[in-house]
Formats: C-alpha cells, sequence, structure tokens
C-alpha cells in the first residue's frame, strides 16, 4: 500500500458515506440496524471521530460485500498519514 505524501488519503468514514451509502439510498441508521451497531458508531466513523475497528470492518465488509481488509487499509492509510505529519 502506498501512503501518498501530499495529501491524507480519503478516511474510511468518507468512503463509506460517499461511495457505499448514497449511491445505496441507505441511511446512517439502516446500515447501523443492519451491521447491528448503534448509530452513533457509524457516525462517528463517517465524521473521522472513531476509526474502524476489525470488528466494525468485518461487519462493514458484510453490509458493503467488500472485505475487512479493504476497510482496515483504508484505516491504516490515514492513521500512517497522520502519524508522519
Amino acid at each position: 500500500m502506498t501512503i501518498p505524501q501530499y495529501r491524507e488519503p480519503t478516511p474510511p468514514g468518507e468512503i463509506l458515506l460517499e461511495d457505499f451509502l448514497k449511491l445505496s439510498d441507505l441511511t446512517m441508521e439502516a446500515a447501523a440496524d443492519q451491521m447491528g451497531v448503534p448509530v452513533n458508531v457509524l457516525k462517528e466513523i463517517g465524521t473521522g471521530a472513531r476509526s474502524v475497528t476489525a470488528d466494525t470492518a468485518s461487519r462493514l465488509a458484510m453490509l458493503t460485500g467488500t472485505t475487512p481488509q479493504f476497510w482496515l487499509n483504508l484505516q491504516t492509510a490515514v492513521d500512517l498519514y497522520r502519524a508522519r505529519s
């Protein structure tokens, strides 16, 4: 995985909101219900106030048809960029 040096990587919450929830017309509340998590968890991931954990990554993968690694890689890219800044 290459971490861009010129800008912060796109956070997983932004990817979730823009590329998955909006495109599928799924609300945060409905997504949280399907994932079995409180809605505040998704809202905090969406705003960047909460990081994606392994458990959340697994739940996001089931919701979106992706893999847990996809979500963890997005989070790791952001974390590494911030650690270097």
